[in-house]
């Protein structure tokens, strides 16, 4: 095995959509980091789960578990408002609030409580407009590239998320301080904080490595503390990554400079391959 770097970030996103928690330590399990999107938020009008490529205002409420996750089996969770009020998910008017915010009439829900796959169709007025809102949201500028819709899989078709989680294309999303270090020497002026790309791991590699380095790792199998995962794709970047936050301002130029210097990619995905305890600090390695 070839070492990569450590662990340096841990981050997990209780609802789909909104900002997270910063961790310690987690373990990963066949679905990802454990507690890792278990609530999304359904428009009502639509019956359609939402995340924050069609709901950017999403991004502005910080979501964190109540208690340690399986304490008491409270798997609740508290809203930070970008007002500074805290609600909790387990009081009614927790729907109204996120509508208001939204503008859309609104509810929170578990996935628990989701029961058929019905739950997790995409919402199709009609043949074609699903595909060009979808489009809409990469927010491209004349004569940048798109990422590739022609051959999308039936299931990203007919549904909004992988049918049975709130997962959009994989349970794992990981982040390098290379690629990070790489884009921010292009555009200085912006602030390449972590939380703007949703990360839930990002790797230090620690000086060895420089560029876009995870894209090479690409159907490789990667050691992290027990676990291990495969990575499986790069992670094309929509307008998402503009969009302002609770600490952080609204700037188009992460997004231009992403599409310009990093092929419209940035960090990569990953599954499951051996779930596991990880903890900031534990060396990450590439089995050759």
């Amino acid at each position: 095995m070839r070492m990569l770097g450590r662990i340096s970030e841990v981050w997990r996103y209780p609802v789909k959509g909104m900002a997270g928690e910063s961790l310690s330590a987690c373990r990963v399990t066949d679905r990802g980091l454990q507690g890792d999107r278990l609530w999304a938020v359904r428009d009502s009008a639509r019956n359609e789960i939402q995340s924050c490529k069609f709901r950017p205002e999403l991004l502005q409420i910080v979501a964190q578990y109540a208690r340690a996750r399986g304490a008491a089996g409270d798997h609740s969770v508290q809203l930070l408002m970008p007002d500074g009020a805290r609600v909790s998910s387990d009081v009614p008017e927790v729907h109204e609030l996120i509508s208001r915010l939204l503008g859309h009439a609104s509810r929170l829900e578990p996935l628990s409580a989701q029961t058929d796959m019905a739950a997790f169709k995409r919402y199709k007025a009609d043949g074609h407009t699903w595909l060009d809102e979808l489009k809409a949201t990469f927010e491209r500028e004349a004569g940048e590239p798109l990422p590739d819709f022609t051959d999308l899989p039936q299931d990203m078709v007919d549904y909004v998320s992988l049918p049975g989680s709130f997962f959009l294309v994989s349970p794992l999303h990981l982040l390098t301080t290379a690629s990070l270090d790489y884009l921010r020497a292009r555009q200085p002026q912006s602030d390449w904080d972590t939380q703007r790309f949703r990360p839930n791991l990002v790797i230090d590699t620690l000086g060895s490595e420089v560029g876009l380095i995870e894209q090479s790792w690409l159907g490789g199998r990667l050691q992290l503390g027990e676990a291990q995962l495969r990575c499986t794709a790069a992670a094309p970047r929509c307008g998402a990554v503009t969009r302002a936050q609770q600490a952080l301002p609204a700037d188009t130029r992460l997004l231009r400079t992403v599409v310009r210097e990093a092929d419209q990619n940035l960090g990569i995905y990953a599954n499951t391959l051996q779930p596991g305890l990880l903890q900031v600090g534990d060396p990450v390695y590439l089995h050759t």
